[in-house]
């Protein structure tokens, strides 16, 4: 088979969305898949906002602190767990554990009514979403590159994020309307269930993964010649390594590196924000129901814009810009927002920079951002890249965090508080030009044995 240039679509729906249509059953089950995972999420997000502001704005230092410990605990096991099943089973196993520990917190939240217990009952359970989180994303997305090859990535991974946003959708709805008749633990319970439907669509989509079929359609499909179809033999391959494999990969890798610092960066300008966001939400909102309505309504507004881009922009800005120019747009948003909540840093301003920042993250640096992992081996995929999704990102909250309690105890306020992170969104566009560049040397050599691939 072979396929029509890039600049050819065959249908109608193609010309839309980017697919083709011997892509579009894949497509269907890694969005439906993404659908799950982020729904499971964001009926849960609004409970641990509103735990966090409930055991007090002035811990959330301390939780963060907690998060990049778990992560340390965590990583490892993963790693382990992937260098000794195969890509089914230790995904399955991941998502299983996740649905298990809300199990847990159902029952304790269920228990425990006592104020003391039940605050710290709140924050370890923000700790644990906060890993929960990062986890099942990081997971979906290695899953991802490892499914699709470069330059389907570059057409697709938007339209796969579409069933996530989506998601995001339904969660932050079941949330903002139940909220009200249900307990918080009670819409654990939704959460999950749609992570079991995660867990079918896995499945589904490793079986058609693995047949030869599906191999040679994937690969009749890329048509670049590139590394990176998870069909055929591989993908029922045990990966191998150590457990900290991925953190030495990281180290010796330049690209690696310059991945986790894009990623540094975004998450402490991410704290700071989300940091003035307690203030200002706080001092906006009296009762805690208002403010998990306020923050369930934010999260579906950010889940409506990031559709619609996601749907008609996002494939087409990483066709028409390139992946380089595409990663530096977040960046140069975030620059532009920072002067603006510095210059009014009141709850009008925060909200729609705040929904812009989150949907351009949404819809574009992050199915960009997962790009970068195409041009990689396996190994890199899966542990290389679960170290940079869990530790450096929760490392940065952890930087971010403590930089603006450092900040806020010398006397500064929000607005100087914002535009502090002015310059270091500025490092952060020169990074990610730097790493568009990378990829697209990458890229475009030669393929060569996957195993052997060192950037």
């Amino acid at each position: 088979m072979t396929p029509p240039p890039e600049s050819e679509p065959r249908t109608l729906a193609a010309w839309l969305t980017g697919a083709r249509p011997e892509e579009a059953r894949l497509v269907l089950l890694s969005a439906l898949y993404f659908f799950f995972i982020l729904s499971s999420y964001y009926v849960i997000r609004p409970i641990r906002e509103e735990m966090a502001v409930a055991g007090g704005v002035e811990n959330i230092p301390w939780l963060f602190t907690g998060t990049l410990t778990a992560m340390l605990l965590v990583h490892p096991i993963f790693a382990a767990v992937v260098s000794r099943w195969t890509r089914r089973r230790f995904v399955t196993l991941t998502y299983r554990f996740f649905m298990l520990n809300l199990l847990v917190y159902f029952v304790l939240l269920q228990v425990v009514t006592d104020g003391a217990a039940s605050v710290w009952i709140g924050r370890t359970f923000f700790v644990w979403i906060s890993v929960f989180n990062l986890f099942v994303v990081s997971v979906f997305w290695s899953f991802m590159t490892d499914i699709f090859r470069e330059r389907q990535s570059r057409r697709l991974f938007g339209l796969i994020g579409v069933g996530g946003t989506v998601g995001g959708i339904v969660g932050s709805s079941i949330t903002a309307l139940l909220v009200g008749f249900l307990s918080p633990a009670t819409l654990l319970l939704f959460s999950v269930l749609l992570l079991e439907g995660a867990v079918v669509c896995l499945k589904a989509l490793d079986s058609r993964c693995t047949t030869p079929r599906a191999a040679v359609d994937a690969g009749d499909v890329a048509g670049d010649g590139s590394d990176g179809a998870g069909g055929g033999r591989d993908a029922e391959e045990v990966i191998g390594g150590s457990p900290l494999e991925g953190i030495r990969r990281v180290l010796a890798s330049p690209y690696l590196l310059g991945i986790g610092a894009f990623m540094l960066l975004f998450t402490i300008g991410s704290t700071f924000l989300y940091n003035i966001q307690a203030e200002i939400v706080s001092r906006t909102f009296e009762t805690g129901a208002e403010r998990t309505s306020v923050f369930a309504l934010i999260d579906l507004a950010v889940n409506l814009l990031t559709l619609m881009t996601q749907l008609f922009l996002t494939g087409r800005i990483l066709k028409w810009l390139g992946v380089r120019l595409a990663l530096g747009i977040l960046p140069v948003l975030s620059v532009l927002g920072f002067l603006a909540l510095g210059a009014a840093p009141v709850f009008a301003v925060f909200v729609v920079f705040q929904v812009l920042r989150r949907a351009g993250n949404f819809a574009l640096a992050v199915p960009t951002r997962e790009v970068l992992y195409t041009v990689l081996p396996r190994r890199d995929k899966y542990k290389a890249k679960n170290f940079n999704d869990l530790f450096v990102y929760r490392a940065g909250d952890q930087i971010g965090v403590w930089s603006f309690a450092g900040l806020r105890a010398l006397g500064l306020g929000s607005s100087a508080l914002a535009l502090t992170m002015v310059p270091l969104a500025g490092l952060w566009l020169m990074i990610s030009l730097w790493l568009g560049k990378k990829q697209s040397a990458l890229a475009r050599r030669p393929a060569r044995s996957a195993g052997s691939r060192r950037p």
